[in-house]
This record gives C-alpha cells, structure tokens and sequence, in this order.
C-alpha cells in the first residue's frame, strides 16, 4: 500500500478502512483445508496448540466465509496501523517543520 503524504489523504484512508471493519459474519481465525478423503478440515490454535476440526460438508460454504472474513479484518487492521504509524511519523515532522516541540 503507497501511503500519501498528507495528514488529510492519509485520514481518508484510515476512515475509510475503518468504516469496513463492522463484520459481515463471524470472523473465524482458522485455515480450512482439504483432507485426502474428501472431507474438510479447520486447523487452529487454542491455547497454543495445533487443532484441527473437522467440517461437515453442509458446513464448508459457511466456514469458508467465517475464515475469509477473519482474513478481510485481518488485512484491514494491518493497513489501518500503518496509516495511524504514518500519521504519527507526519505529525512528528510538521511539528519539526514548523519549528515548533517535537
């Protein structure tokens, strides 16, 4: 992601980025994967263990989107850091520009 800037620009982006972060379903943090008979299967960690857990195939579609939507939510509050983080770092520089505290 190309960041601007500008404090304004770079505002834009967080509040747009922040607009999106209601979830539209459950978020999942789980990979689903294929097991060799056919079936599918979540892998995730509880208590710092690897889990697995097996999916019903009525299920898949569902689960699938839980895990996307962890992913989408995921990515959002990554970009969303780092607008904050250059926003921050702007900050510091306008105040040293301007002559005035860092």
């Amino acid at each position: 992601m190309k960041l601007p800037k500008h404090p304004t620009l770079l505002r834009r982006m967080r509040d747009a980025r922040v607009k999106q972060l209601s979830a539209r379903c459950p978020p999942l943090a789980a990979s689903l994967g294929r097991q060799a008979g056919g079936g599918w299967h979540l892998t995730l960690k509880q208590r710092g263990k690897t889990r697995t857990v097996y999916v019903p195939r009525d299920l898949k579609d569902e689960v699938e989107a839980w895990v996307q939507e962890h992913r989408r939510l995921k990515r959002l509050l990554k970009e969303i850091t780092l607008l904050q983080l250059a926003l921050i770092r702007l900050h510091r520089t306008e105040q040293a520009r301007r002559g005035g505290r860092v």
